[in-house]
Protein backbone atom coordinates (compact mmCIF):
# COMPACT_ATOMS: atom_id res chain seq x y z
CA UNK A 1 0.00 0.00 0.00
CA UNK A 2 1.44 3.20 -0.82
CA UNK A 3 -0.12 6.25 1.10
CA UNK A 4 1.11 10.26 0.38
CA UNK A 5 1.24 12.67 3.12
CA UNK A 6 0.49 16.04 1.52
CA UNK A 7 -0.40 18.74 4.24
CA UNK A 8 -0.48 22.57 4.35
CA UNK A 9 0.73 24.03 7.04
CA UNK A 10 -1.46 24.79 10.27
CA UNK A 11 -1.14 28.44 10.82
CA UNK A 12 0.13 29.43 13.61
CA UNK A 13 0.94 25.91 15.61
CA UNK A 14 2.63 23.57 13.00
CA UNK A 15 4.98 23.71 9.73
CA UNK A 16 3.88 21.67 6.56
CA UNK A 17 6.97 19.49 6.67
CA UNK A 18 6.03 19.10 10.13
CA UNK A 19 1.99 18.21 9.47
CA UNK A 20 4.00 15.33 6.88
CA UNK A 21 5.89 13.90 9.75
CA UNK A 22 2.85 13.63 12.25
CA UNK A 23 0.73 11.91 9.71
CA UNK A 24 3.47 9.22 8.71
CA UNK A 25 3.63 8.57 12.64
CA UNK A 26 0.10 8.08 13.07
CA UNK A 27 -0.64 6.09 10.22
CA UNK A 28 2.38 3.89 10.66
CA UNK A 29 0.57 3.04 13.76
CA UNK A 30 -1.68 0.69 11.61
CA UNK A 31 0.64 0.21 8.52
CA UNK A 32 3.53 -0.48 9.39
CA UNK A 33 4.96 -2.11 6.27
CA UNK A 34 3.02 1.10 3.82
CA UNK A 35 5.31 3.03 1.18
CA UNK A 36 4.50 6.42 2.82
CA UNK A 37 5.39 9.69 0.96
CA UNK A 38 5.53 13.14 2.80
CA UNK A 39 4.73 15.53 0.09
CA UNK A 40 3.90 19.05 2.44
CA UNK A 41 2.43 21.26 0.13
CA UNK A 42 1.67 25.11 0.12
CA UNK A 43 -0.67 27.72 -1.66
CA UNK A 44 1.20 30.95 -1.88
CA UNK A 45 0.94 31.91 1.60
CA UNK A 46 2.82 31.21 4.82
CA UNK A 47 5.32 28.67 4.29
CA UNK A 48 5.85 28.77 0.74
CA UNK A 49 9.29 29.40 0.86
CA UNK A 50 9.84 26.66 3.65
CA UNK A 51 8.34 24.35 1.14
CA UNK A 52 10.08 25.29 -1.72
CA UNK A 53 13.11 24.55 0.04
CA UNK A 54 12.83 21.18 0.67
CA UNK A 55 12.68 20.66 -3.40
CA UNK A 56 16.07 19.08 -4.82
CA UNK A 57 18.60 22.11 -5.76
CA UNK A 58 17.08 24.24 -3.88
CA UNK A 59 19.01 26.37 -1.87
CA UNK A 60 18.54 29.30 0.53
CA UNK A 61 19.47 32.58 -0.30
CA UNK A 62 19.04 34.95 2.48
CA UNK A 63 19.11 39.07 2.04
CA UNK A 64 18.61 42.06 4.76
CA UNK A 65 15.73 44.07 2.84
CA UNK A 66 13.18 46.37 4.93
CA UNK A 67 10.28 45.21 6.74
CA UNK A 68 7.19 46.78 6.47
CA UNK A 69 7.58 49.76 8.47
CA UNK A 70 10.91 50.23 7.04
CA UNK A 71 13.47 48.82 9.87
CA UNK A 72 16.33 45.67 8.38
CA UNK A 73 14.94 42.76 8.52
CA UNK A 74 16.43 39.16 6.88
CA UNK A 75 14.48 37.77 4.53
CA UNK A 76 15.00 34.27 2.82
CA UNK A 77 13.96 33.45 -0.33
CA UNK A 78 14.09 29.76 -1.90
CA UNK A 79 17.08 29.89 -5.06
CA UNK A 80 16.70 27.36 -7.93
CA UNK A 81 19.97 27.53 -10.04
CA UNK A 82 19.27 24.78 -12.50
CA UNK A 83 15.75 26.70 -13.28
CA UNK A 84 17.01 29.91 -12.72
CA UNK A 85 13.93 30.41 -10.84
CA UNK A 86 13.98 32.43 -7.19
CA UNK A 87 10.66 31.78 -5.16
CA UNK A 88 9.86 34.85 -2.96
CA UNK A 89 7.49 34.65 -0.06
CA UNK A 90 6.05 38.41 0.52
CA UNK A 91 4.92 37.48 3.96
CA UNK A 92 9.13 37.46 5.17
CA UNK A 93 9.94 40.53 4.02
CA UNK A 94 6.28 42.71 4.52
CA UNK A 95 4.08 40.02 6.36
CA UNK A 96 2.26 40.74 9.33
CA UNK A 97 4.00 38.47 11.53
CA UNK A 98 6.66 40.80 11.61
CA UNK A 99 4.91 43.82 13.53
CA UNK A 100 3.63 43.69 17.03
CA UNK A 101 0.16 44.55 17.10
CA UNK A 102 0.74 48.23 18.39
CA UNK A 103 2.63 48.37 15.11
CA UNK A 104 0.04 47.60 12.95
CA UNK A 105 -1.02 49.92 10.33
CA UNK A 106 -1.82 49.51 6.65
CA UNK A 107 -1.77 53.37 6.17
CA UNK A 108 2.23 53.56 6.92
CA UNK A 109 3.46 50.01 5.95
CA UNK A 110 5.18 49.32 2.22
CA UNK A 111 5.80 46.28 0.25
CA UNK A 112 9.44 48.01 -0.29
CA UNK A 113 11.31 44.81 1.29
CA UNK A 114 9.03 41.98 -1.16
CA UNK A 115 10.77 44.79 -4.23
CA UNK A 116 13.96 44.42 -2.57
CA UNK A 117 13.81 40.78 -2.60
CA UNK A 118 12.73 40.50 -6.27
CA UNK A 119 15.85 43.27 -7.00
CA UNK A 120 18.09 40.34 -5.60
CA UNK A 121 16.58 37.69 -7.35
CA UNK A 122 17.38 39.61 -10.56
CA UNK A 123 21.16 39.99 -9.47
CA UNK A 124 21.25 36.39 -8.86
CA UNK A 125 20.11 35.30 -12.71
CA UNK A 126 16.99 34.50 -12.48
CA UNK A 127 14.62 34.22 -15.18
CA UNK A 128 11.18 33.24 -13.54
CA UNK A 129 10.17 35.12 -10.27
CA UNK A 130 7.56 33.10 -8.25
CA UNK A 131 6.38 35.66 -5.76
CA UNK A 132 3.58 33.87 -3.33
CA UNK A 133 1.31 36.86 -1.72
CA UNK A 134 -1.08 36.32 1.60
CA UNK A 135 0.07 37.42 5.48
CA UNK A 136 0.71 41.06 4.62
CA UNK A 137 0.98 43.62 6.51
CA UNK A 138 0.14 46.10 3.72
CA UNK A 139 -2.01 48.01 1.99
CA UNK A 140 -0.01 49.56 -0.88
CA UNK A 141 -0.67 48.07 -3.80
CA UNK A 142 2.36 46.95 -4.51
CA UNK A 143 3.83 51.09 -4.67
CA UNK A 144 6.71 49.91 -2.60
CA UNK A 145 7.40 46.61 -4.12
CA UNK A 146 7.82 48.64 -7.72
CA UNK A 147 10.06 51.31 -6.01
CA UNK A 148 12.42 49.26 -5.04
CA UNK A 149 12.54 48.22 -8.33
CA UNK A 150 12.71 51.89 -9.73
CA UNK A 151 9.14 53.31 -10.29
CA UNK A 152 8.64 56.19 -8.87
CA UNK A 153 4.91 58.07 -7.60
CA UNK A 154 4.35 61.71 -7.57
CA UNK A 155 1.97 63.63 -6.12
CA UNK A 156 0.27 66.83 -8.01
CA UNK A 157 3.47 69.27 -7.55
CA UNK A 158 5.82 66.31 -8.57
CA UNK A 159 7.10 65.60 -5.41
CA UNK A 160 7.97 61.53 -4.61
CA UNK A 161 5.39 60.13 -2.84
CA UNK A 162 6.91 57.74 0.39
CA UNK A 163 5.19 54.40 -1.21
CA UNK A 164 3.05 53.54 1.42
CA UNK A 165 -0.54 52.62 1.66
CA UNK A 166 -1.69 56.33 2.89
CA UNK A 167 0.15 57.99 -0.48
CA UNK A 168 -1.59 55.92 -2.53
CA UNK A 169 -4.42 58.33 -3.10
CA UNK A 170 -2.07 61.39 -3.39
CA UNK A 171 -0.73 59.61 -6.76
CA UNK A 172 -0.79 61.93 -9.67
CA UNK A 173 1.49 60.46 -11.67
CA UNK A 174 3.53 57.02 -11.89
CA UNK A 175 7.18 57.56 -13.48
CA UNK A 176 8.48 54.50 -15.08
CA UNK A 177 11.15 56.04 -16.73
CA UNK A 178 13.95 54.02 -14.08
CA UNK A 179 12.13 50.83 -13.24
CA UNK A 180 14.65 48.28 -13.59
CA UNK A 181 15.17 46.92 -17.19
CA UNK A 182 15.59 43.21 -15.97
CA UNK A 183 12.08 43.07 -15.43
CA UNK A 184 11.28 43.18 -19.34
CA UNK A 185 13.31 39.86 -19.55
CA UNK A 186 11.92 38.01 -16.41
CA UNK A 187 8.89 35.76 -16.08
CA UNK A 188 7.29 36.40 -13.04
CA UNK A 189 4.27 34.69 -11.53
CA UNK A 190 2.20 35.98 -8.61
CA UNK A 191 0.55 33.25 -6.59
CA UNK A 192 -2.24 33.49 -4.22
CA UNK A 193 -5.13 31.74 -2.54
CA UNK A 194 -8.00 34.27 -2.91
CA UNK A 195 -9.96 35.64 -5.82
CA UNK A 196 -10.39 39.51 -4.27
CA UNK A 197 -10.91 42.19 -6.45
CA UNK A 198 -8.73 45.37 -5.98
CA UNK A 199 -11.46 47.55 -4.58
CA UNK A 200 -14.77 47.48 -3.09
CA UNK A 201 -16.92 45.74 -0.86
CA UNK A 202 -14.95 42.51 -1.83
CA UNK A 203 -11.88 44.56 -2.33
CA UNK A 204 -8.14 44.53 -0.33
CA UNK A 205 -8.83 47.12 1.83
CA UNK A 206 -12.71 46.53 3.07
CA UNK A 207 -12.02 42.79 3.81
CA UNK A 208 -8.64 42.52 4.98
CA UNK A 209 -7.78 46.33 6.15
CA UNK A 210 -9.03 45.16 9.62
CA UNK A 211 -7.58 42.76 10.40
CA UNK A 212 -4.29 44.37 9.57
CA UNK A 213 -5.07 47.46 11.94
CA UNK A 214 -7.47 49.88 10.03
CA UNK A 215 -9.91 51.74 11.91
CA UNK A 216 -13.37 51.93 9.78
CA UNK A 217 -12.22 55.41 8.32
CA UNK A 218 -8.65 54.22 7.06
CA UNK A 219 -10.71 51.54 5.31
CA UNK A 220 -12.50 53.52 3.57
CA UNK A 221 -9.64 56.05 2.93
CA UNK A 222 -7.55 53.17 1.92
CA UNK A 223 -10.24 51.53 -1.17
CA UNK A 224 -10.84 55.10 -2.77
CA UNK A 225 -6.91 55.26 -2.70
CA UNK A 226 -6.69 51.91 -4.56
CA UNK A 227 -9.18 52.67 -7.19
CA UNK A 228 -7.08 56.25 -7.56
CA UNK A 229 -4.40 54.04 -8.15
CA UNK A 230 -6.13 51.61 -10.86
CA UNK A 231 -6.98 54.66 -12.84
CA UNK A 232 -4.15 55.68 -12.57
CA UNK A 233 -2.00 52.08 -13.81
CA UNK A 234 -5.05 52.92 -16.75
CA UNK A 235 -3.64 56.32 -17.99
CA UNK A 236 -0.20 55.90 -17.16
CA UNK A 237 0.65 52.37 -17.91
CA UNK A 238 -2.24 51.28 -20.18
CA UNK A 239 -3.04 48.19 -17.48
CA UNK A 240 -6.15 47.86 -15.47
CA UNK A 241 -5.94 45.10 -13.29
CA UNK A 242 -8.15 46.18 -10.65
CA UNK A 243 -11.27 43.57 -11.26
CA UNK A 244 -9.04 40.91 -11.86
CA UNK A 245 -9.51 38.29 -8.93
CA UNK A 246 -6.87 37.96 -7.09
CA UNK A 247 -6.19 41.67 -7.49
CA UNK A 248 -6.52 42.42 -3.98
CA UNK A 249 -4.18 39.78 -2.57
CA UNK A 250 -1.90 41.03 0.28
CA UNK A 251 -3.56 44.46 0.22
CA UNK A 252 -2.98 44.69 -3.75
CA UNK A 253 0.09 43.59 -4.40
CA UNK A 254 -1.27 41.17 -7.25
CA UNK A 255 -1.99 44.14 -8.90
CA UNK A 256 0.88 45.93 -8.47
CA UNK A 257 2.57 42.58 -10.05
CA UNK A 258 0.13 42.37 -12.85
CA UNK A 259 0.80 46.45 -13.96
CA UNK A 260 4.24 46.62 -12.88
CA UNK A 261 5.91 43.83 -13.69
CA UNK A 262 3.69 42.14 -16.51
CA UNK A 263 2.86 39.21 -13.55
CA UNK A 264 0.69 36.02 -14.39
CA UNK A 265 -1.72 35.90 -11.47
CA UNK A 266 -2.04 32.04 -10.51
CA UNK A 267 -3.74 30.15 -7.94
CA UNK A 268 -1.05 29.25 -5.57
CA UNK A 269 -1.40 25.74 -4.70
CA UNK A 270 -1.37 24.58 -8.50
CA UNK A 271 1.81 26.35 -9.14
CA UNK A 272 3.09 24.67 -6.29
CA UNK A 273 1.53 20.83 -6.85
CA UNK A 274 3.10 21.90 -10.34
CA UNK A 275 6.59 22.43 -9.25
CA UNK A 276 6.91 19.60 -6.67
CA UNK A 277 5.88 17.31 -9.12
CA UNK A 278 2.98 16.09 -7.33
CA UNK A 279 1.76 13.92 -9.86
CA UNK A 280 4.35 11.86 -9.95
CA UNK A 281 4.04 11.49 -6.41
CA UNK A 282 0.18 9.57 -6.77
CA UNK A 283 1.37 7.47 -9.30
CA UNK A 284 0.40 4.05 -7.63
CA UNK A 285 -0.64 5.59 -4.62
CA UNK A 286 -3.62 4.26 -2.83
CA UNK A 287 -4.72 7.19 0.13
CA UNK A 288 -3.89 11.04 0.35
CA UNK A 289 -3.86 12.36 3.75
CA UNK A 290 -4.44 16.24 3.71
CA UNK A 291 -4.61 18.69 6.46
CA UNK A 292 -5.26 22.39 7.05
CA UNK A 293 -6.08 24.47 10.23
CA UNK A 294 -9.60 24.85 8.77
CA UNK A 295 -11.74 23.56 6.38
CA UNK A 296 -14.59 25.06 5.04
CA UNK A 297 -16.55 26.47 2.19
CA UNK A 298 -13.90 28.96 1.34
CA UNK A 299 -11.19 26.03 0.88
CA UNK A 300 -12.47 25.32 -2.34
CA UNK A 301 -11.21 28.69 -3.45
CA UNK A 302 -7.86 27.99 -4.26
CA UNK A 303 -6.62 26.41 -1.18
CA UNK A 304 -4.11 23.81 -0.54
CA UNK A 305 -6.38 21.30 0.81
CA UNK A 306 -9.01 21.52 -2.32
CA UNK A 307 -5.81 21.10 -4.86
CA UNK A 308 -4.44 18.03 -3.56
CA UNK A 309 -8.07 16.89 -3.55
CA UNK A 310 -8.50 17.49 -6.94
CA UNK A 311 -5.20 16.15 -8.55
CA UNK A 312 -6.10 12.82 -6.22
CA UNK A 313 -9.69 12.37 -8.12
CA UNK A 314 -7.58 12.99 -11.37
CA UNK A 315 -5.32 9.96 -10.55
CA UNK A 316 -8.43 7.90 -8.72
CA UNK A 317 -6.82 8.09 -5.75
CA UNK A 318 -9.04 8.21 -2.47
CA UNK A 319 -8.13 11.32 -0.59
CA UNK A 320 -9.28 12.46 3.48
CA UNK A 321 -8.75 15.47 5.05
CA UNK A 322 -8.00 16.57 8.58
CA UNK A 323 -8.94 19.87 10.25
CA UNK A 324 -8.67 21.93 13.26
CA UNK A 325 -11.41 23.04 12.74
CA UNK A 326 -14.65 21.79 10.08
CA UNK A 327 -16.73 24.91 9.33
CA UNK A 328 -19.88 25.92 7.19
CA UNK A 329 -19.80 24.72 3.50
CA UNK A 330 -17.10 22.03 4.17
CA UNK A 331 -20.27 19.73 2.41
CA UNK A 332 -19.07 21.46 -1.55
CA UNK A 333 -15.68 19.74 -1.00
CA UNK A 334 -17.08 16.37 -1.58
CA UNK A 335 -17.32 17.12 -4.98
CA UNK A 336 -13.65 18.17 -5.56
CA UNK A 337 -12.30 14.44 -4.33
CA UNK A 338 -12.71 14.87 -0.34
CA UNK A 339 -13.21 11.76 0.15
CA UNK A 340 -14.22 11.96 4.25
CA UNK A 341 -12.74 14.99 6.58
CA UNK A 342 -11.84 14.22 10.17
CA UNK A 343 -11.47 16.60 12.57
CA UNK A 344 -8.30 17.23 14.57
CA UNK A 345 -10.03 17.43 18.37
CA UNK A 346 -10.96 14.33 19.85
CA UNK A 347 -13.16 16.38 21.69
CA UNK A 348 -13.88 20.03 23.29
CA UNK A 349 -10.57 21.89 23.52
CA UNK A 350 -9.41 25.36 23.10
CA UNK A 351 -7.35 26.48 20.72
CA UNK A 352 -4.20 26.93 23.13
CA UNK A 353 -4.47 23.10 23.42
CA UNK A 354 -5.28 22.26 20.22
CA UNK A 355 -1.99 24.46 19.03
CA UNK A 356 0.17 22.76 21.92
CA UNK A 357 -0.61 19.00 20.84
CA UNK A 358 -1.12 19.89 17.25
CA UNK A 359 1.58 17.10 15.97
CA UNK A 360 -0.31 14.55 18.64
CA UNK A 361 -3.62 15.31 17.30
CA UNK A 362 -2.41 14.97 14.07
CA UNK A 363 -1.03 11.44 14.01
CA UNK A 364 -3.84 10.29 16.07
CA UNK A 365 -6.26 11.46 13.64
CA UNK A 366 -4.28 9.83 11.15
CA UNK A 367 -4.29 6.44 12.63
CA UNK A 368 -7.76 6.85 12.60
CA UNK A 369 -8.46 7.73 8.94
CA UNK A 370 -6.10 5.02 7.88
CA UNK A 371 -8.06 2.31 9.76
CA UNK A 372 -11.16 3.92 8.08
CA UNK A 373 -9.64 3.21 4.90
CA UNK A 374 -8.49 -0.09 5.52
CA UNK A 375 -11.90 -1.12 7.23
CA UNK A 376 -13.68 0.07 3.23
CA UNK A 377 -11.15 -2.02 1.76
CA UNK A 378 -11.59 -4.92 3.39
CA UNK A 379 -15.27 -4.32 3.45
CA UNK A 380 -15.46 -4.67 -0.44
CA UNK A 381 -14.07 -7.57 -0.46
CA UNK A 382 -15.76 -10.91 -0.61
CA UNK A 383 -13.71 -13.10 0.95
CA UNK A 384 -13.84 -10.49 4.29
CA UNK A 385 -9.89 -9.93 4.30
CA UNK A 386 -9.15 -6.94 1.96
CA UNK A 387 -5.46 -6.49 -0.45
CA UNK A 388 -4.35 -4.71 2.23
CA UNK A 389 -5.48 -6.22 5.61
CA UNK A 390 -1.55 -7.62 5.84
CA UNK A 391 -0.29 -4.16 6.95
CA UNK A 392 -2.65 -4.43 9.67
Amino acid sequence: MTLVMAPNALKGSCTAGAAAAALAAGARRVAAAAEIRQVPVADGGDGLVEIALQWPGAEPRTFRVTDPIQRPVAATLAWLPVQRTAIIEMALASGLALLATSKRDPARTTTFGTGELMRHALELGAETLIVGLGGSATNDGGIGMAAALGYRFLDATGCELEPVGMAVGQIAQIDCSGCDPRLQRVKVQAVCDVENPLTGARGAAWVYGPQKGATPAQVAELDAGLERLASRMREDLGCDPSAIAGAGAAGGLGAGLLAFCAAELRPGADVILDLIGFDTALAGADLVLTAEGQIDGQTAYGKAPAAVAARAKQHGVACFAIAGGLGAGREALHQLGLDALFSLCPGPISLDQAEQRVTELLADAAEQAVRAFLAGVRAQSSAGEGRYSHFA
